[in-house]
């Protein structure tokens, strides 16, 4: 397949893909692109930057090459499971894999983790959306009733789902998690419930220097309450 047959072939991938067979299409692809696969680690600010070497055909596991940051290396193969995002042709993949080791690639030193269950691939902007945080900022509570109930800020509102930050070191959002209701509180409204399911995940840095996470979901059947709210910020 030659590189522009491959880069086009994008535009079929699915949103959310967990067959195997799926996911090792979308793997392979980035692996043959060279496109360049990154991971955020933790608060420490560390990047593990590299490129996918291997999809196993037998679909058990998957190779990346080391980072040219060792520390990164060291911190990636300290953590029980990664999420990891490329960004090819105007997209956004991402995927999670778990037991990284060290290991062997064609004589070379390289990371070996598990076959990933769930790829999310999105075209990037491929909704209009609204940023929020210059006229104020909707708190709300996700999975405000489950076991990782956190507070976060929401940043921009598209018709289908919204961008949000969150602070708390502990909590990792991978693509794929079902986010159950989640509760928006619009200033001088009643609060709003919705569940939302996680697209993306990313640290990044304030302009205050501060380091945050930031996510952005896809509504779950949103009710007219919502409906009505995105609504009003389309048409200011």
């Amino acid at each position: 397949m030659a590189a522009g047959d491959r880069a086009a072939d994008l535009s079929i991938t699915g949103l959310i893909s967990r067959s195997p067979q799926e996911i090792a299409r979308v793997l392979a692809m980035i692996a043959a692109r060279g496109d360049a696969v990154r991971s955020s680690l933790g608060g420490g600010g560390l990047t593990f930057e590299s490129r996918l070497l291997h999809v196993d055909p037998a679909l058990a596991f998957i190779v990346l090459a080391l980072s040219a940051d060792q520390a990164a290396n060291r911190a990636l193969l300290a953590r029980p499971r990664a999420s990891f995002h490329a960004e090819p042709s105007g997209w956004r993949i991402e995927f999670a894999a778990a037991e990284p080791q060290l290991a062997q690639h064609q004589g070379r030193a390289a990371v070996r983790l598990r076959f990933p269950e769930i790829v999310v691939s999105q075209q990037r902007r491929a909704q209009e959306r609204v940023e929020v945080a210059s006229r104020v900022a909707l708190h709300f509570v996700a999975d405000a009733g489950g076991i990782i109930s956190f507070e976060g800020v929401m940043v921009d509102i598209s018709p289908i789902g919204i961008g949000f930050l969150q602070y708390p070191p502990d909590i990792t959002l991978e693509p794929g998690t079902i986010l159950k209701g989640c509760r928006i509180e619009p200033p001088g409204r009643p609060a709003l419930t919705v569940d939302m399911e996680v697209r993306y995940s990313t640290q990044i840095t304030l302009p205050d220097g501060q380091r945050a996470k930031r996510s952005g979901c896809r509504f779950i059947e949103p009710g007219p309450g919502l409906m009505a709210l995105l609504e009003e910020y389309f048409r200011k």
